[in-house]
């Protein structure tokens, strides 16, 4: 009951002579690291802009030192195997600008960029704007520095072609489970001689040894494009389509997603064209009759405590939203899948639950 005597009590806790303390110890403990001594927050929209406003760590290409980093944030500035609109090359960018994510994920309780040690350390420099194949090379050199470094690397594409050297570099000595969240397989064969596009990385990486196709979910999967997806059901992958998620339900596709991956490491990756372009249309190949962000955020809070080893979201071309929405909505899938992390055994350990 609303009486005066409530409303003295509220007067005394909250009022002018609190300062603004904050009482409850774990939206304290948030409000320590966030707010000075003043009771001022960094404004969002000053300073460089890095992904999820983690500290820059910029690397010298010739001998690149990753410090004490666990996580490494970086872009994939690449769109040469794309097949529709090309431009996710400015993807990486255009999620860098967006402000106001995190820092607190409410859910699973934790500050990804303070519970980890986690910097931006910039894009992958590629030495031709040309040649697929050598960007592809190059990302997985890149990559492999990380891994070698015992760094998890988490990136920004860039199209999708991306995702094979990156498994390649972590798949080298066992190969990987995926959670794949995807409006199309990507388990294509060669388009227009070319074997590299951004429509069949999972393919190869299943045929080079470094993806397991039994420990492979693919979520959300829809559209024009099913009759060229047999591999995957070749391969054992688990397919999901996006017209079975709502008489699934959320919780049953988390659990079939942990059942199949199990205790082994994993990668994942999120394609924003995963969201029904109400939601992102900033992407080369957008699919209607898809997920929301908010079934998004709930389907990756559900994999807290897997053996999480890597991510990526890609797909991001942002000159084909003008309300920023898809770069928004990107920004805080790479949030959800870092603050997954924390809760990884192979970076932060923090039991999950």
């Amino acid at each position: 009951m609303f009486d005066d005597a409530e409303l003295a009590r509220l007067r005394a806790k909250y009022g002018d002579a609190s300062n603004g303390v904050i009482h409850d110890p774990e939206r304290a403990r948030v409000a320590r690291m966030m707010i000075d001594e003043n009771g001022t927050r960094a404004a969002p929209y000053v300073g460089v802009p890095t992904f999820l406003a983690a500290p820059h760590h910029p690397l010298d290409r010739a001998a690149p030192d990753f410090g004490e980093l666990q996580v490494a944030l970086y872009g994939l500035p690449m769109d040469l195997g794309v097949t529709n609109r090309s431009g996710a090359r400015f993807g990486p960018r255009a999620v860098r600008t967006i402000e106001r994510i995190g820092p607190y994920e409410h859910v699973l309780k934790c500050i990804p960029t303070r519970d980890l040690r986690v910097a931006d350390v910039g894009d992958v420099v590629f030495r031709s704007r040309y040649g697929l194949e050598m960007c592809h090379r190059d990302i997985e050199a890149y990559v492999a520095t990380m891994a070698a470094a015992g760094v998890v690397p988490l990136g920004v594409g860039g199209d999708h072609s991306v995702t094979l050297p990156i498994l390649k570099a972590l798949g080298r000595d066992r190969p990987l489970g995926l959670i794949h969240f995807d409006a199309h397989c990507d388990t294509g064969g060669p388009f227009d001689h070319s074997k590299f596009h951004h429509g069949g990385p999972f393919r190869e990486a299943v045929l080079e040894g470094v993806l397991d196709p039994t420990r492979t979910i693919q979520i959300g999967i829809r559209g024009s494009s099913e009759y060229i997806w047999e591999f995957s059901y070749d391969s054992g992958m688990t397919v999901i389509h996006a017209e079975e998620m709502p008489a699934m339900g959320l919780a049953a596709i988390v659990a079939k997603a942990r059942a199949v991956v199990g205790d082994g490491p994993v990668y994942v990756s999120f394609d924003v064209d995963f969201l029904d372009p109400a939601f992102a249309p900033g992407t080369g190949t957008p699919e209607i009759g898809g997920p929301t962000t908010r079934e998004a955020i709930t389907l990756l809070r559900g994999l807290a405590g897997l053996d999480i080893v890597g991510g990526d979201v890609v797909e991001v071309a942002p000159q084909y939203d003008a309300t920023t929405n898809t770069a928004q909505a990107a920004a805080q899938i790479l949030f959800q899948i870092l603050a997954l992390m924390v809760f990884s055994p192979s970076v932060g350990g923090r039991p999950a639950g």
